[in-house]
C-alpha cells in the first residue's frame, strides 16, 4: 500500500486562520527586526528550525524565518525573507521584501490594521500591504 501526501490539503490546513501582509523594506532582515522590535516592542528571533530550503536551478536556497509569539495568546508572527540570492519564495510578489504571517489564533480587521499601521512607520518601510492567500500560486513554498 502506498500512502500519498496530499499537499493541497496540507496547504489549505496550514492557511486556516492566518493573515499575510507583504512588505517592502530594502534593507537585511536582521536589520528590519531590530527596528520592528524597537518600535512594536516584541520579539522577533530567527528560527533556523524553520528555515526553508528550495531546490532551484540545481541549486540550493535558504529563507530565513523570523518567529515572535505573544504572550497569553496562541497568536505566532511569522517574518519570512522573500529573497535569497536572487531568488524568491513566492515569486508572484517578488516586489515584497518580506512576509508577514499571522497564525494560530483570528485576527480581527482592526488589530490587523492597527499592525500594518505600525509597520509603516519604520523608517526603512516604503510599503506595507495585505496579502490575499488565496491569490497565491505557490503559497505552499511557505510550509515548514
Amino acid at each position: 500500500m502506498k500512502l500519498v501526501l496530499d499537499n493541497d490539503a496540507l496547504t489549505e490546513c496550514f492557511f486556516e486562520e492566518t493573515r499575510l501582509l507583504g512588505i517592502v523594506a530594502p534593507i537585511k532582515d536582521y536589520l528590519f527586526c531590530w527596528h520592528i522590535n524597537k518600535t512594536l516592542g516584541v520579539d522577533f528571533r530567527l528560527n533556523n528550525d524553520i528555515q526553508i530550503q528550495l531546490i532551484r536551478k540545481r541549486r540550493n536556497y535558504f529563507f530565513d524565518i523570523y518567529e515572535y509569539c505573544e504572550h497569553h495568546t496562541s497568536l505566532t508572527h511569522y517574518l519570512y525573507n522573500n529573497e535569497c540570492d536572487g531568488e524568491y519564495l513566492l515569486p508572484e510578489v517578488k516586489h515584497f521584501d518580506f512576509l508577514w504571517l499571522l497564525k494560530g489564533d483570528q485576527v480581527r480587521d482592526a488589530p490587523f490594521q492597527e499592525l500594518a499601521s505600525s509597520i509603516r512607520v519604520i523608517n526603512s518601510v516604503q510599503l506595507v500591504a495585505e496579502l490575499d492567500k488565496e491569490k497565491i500560486n505557490n503559497r505552499q513554498n511557505m510550509l515548514f
